[in-house]
């Protein structure tokens, strides 16, 4: 490639149109001497498409520190090597990091060949605020972790961008709704380039009810993304939510008020009391 050392790409694929691969992937793919795959035989369908016949050895989370070192002593050796994920911008929530590191320190360049990002193909289609954004990836998959990830986040006034699970997804919004409160916009980014595409925006309490509704929104490749908070508020409620938060407090103390008002409007608890926080 006309370096004088070896060379580790950082490829990115498809994540859906095999039309999206682009030229110079192709080549580097093609003319490296080692790729590094997350799934080997997920990536097989991609080398057959281009005609790649570049030999694959298997790079992912579960990977040893010994995979990594053969891979750096391909390097070494003066080979070039590159790394791709099973789709899209690897490292992107994907399996890389320790690997660009090591080689980075032992002086090899790390060459990055942009291509397709699901979340920034979302971000690009969904009609929020771009920007200023953050990347939050993969919420915890335990309720409670879930819930205390998402507090955290309550008074964030950027557009937030995840990754989820399509099992976890109704349980996720869910979670938002309760979280965030039921009029934050949301969007919900489906199978983005693939044959049942879906790009939707709705408050959280109604899209919380399309979701729930169609049992296909629950299924594929999904990015969900959520209007940050208000400039200068710790954390936003829903005019509803409000009102009957008003409403008890005038006889109520604040913990006391946030726990009846949970039960009448199914919001957070701890973002109704936070809420009478601020009012003072």
């Amino acid at each position: 490639m006309g370096l004088d050392t070896a060379v580790l790409y950082i490829v990115a694929t498809p994540i859906g149109n095999l039309a999206d691969m682009v030229p110079r992937a192709v080549e580097v793919l093609q003319s490296v001497d080692l790729v590094a795959a997350e799934d080997t035989r997920h990536s097989q369908r991609l080398f057959s498409h281009f005609s790649i016949d570049t030999p694959l050895v298997a790079y992912h989370d579960h990977s040893d520190d010994q995979r990594t070192s053969k891979i750096l002593e391909r390097l070494e050796s003066g080979q070039n090597v590159a790394l791709i994920s099973d789709a899209g911008t690897p490292l992107i929530s994907d399996p890389g990091y320790r690997l660009v590191r090591e080689a980075r320190e032992r002086g090899f360049a790390v060459v990055p060949i942009p291509g397709p990002c699901a979340f920034v193909a979302a971000l690009s289609a969904a009609g929020l605020p771009s920007d200023r954004f953050t990347f939050e990836g993969f919420l915890p998959a335990k309720p409670l972790a879930r819930e205390k990830a998402l507090q955290a986040l309550a008074g964030e006034s950027r557009t937030m961008v995840f990754y989820e699970a399509p099992h976890r997804v109704l349980d996720t919004l869910t979670a938002m709704r309760d979280c965030f409160g039921g009029e934050r916009e949301a969007v919900i980014a489906r199978e983005i380039s693939k044959a049942f595409e879906t790009i939707h925006l709705l408050p959280l309490t109604e899209l919380v009810d399309w979701v729930a509704a169609d049992s296909n929104q629950q299924r594929g490749e999904i990015v969900l993304l959520v209007r940050g908070a208000t400039e200068g508020r710790a954390s936003e409620l829903d005019a509803e939510s409000e009102r009957v938060m008003t409403l008890l407090l005038a006889e109520l103390p604040p913990k006391r008020a946030a726990a009846v008002a949970a039960e009448i409007t199914g919001v957070n608890k701890k973002l109704l009391y936070n809420w009478s926080l601020a009012q003072k």
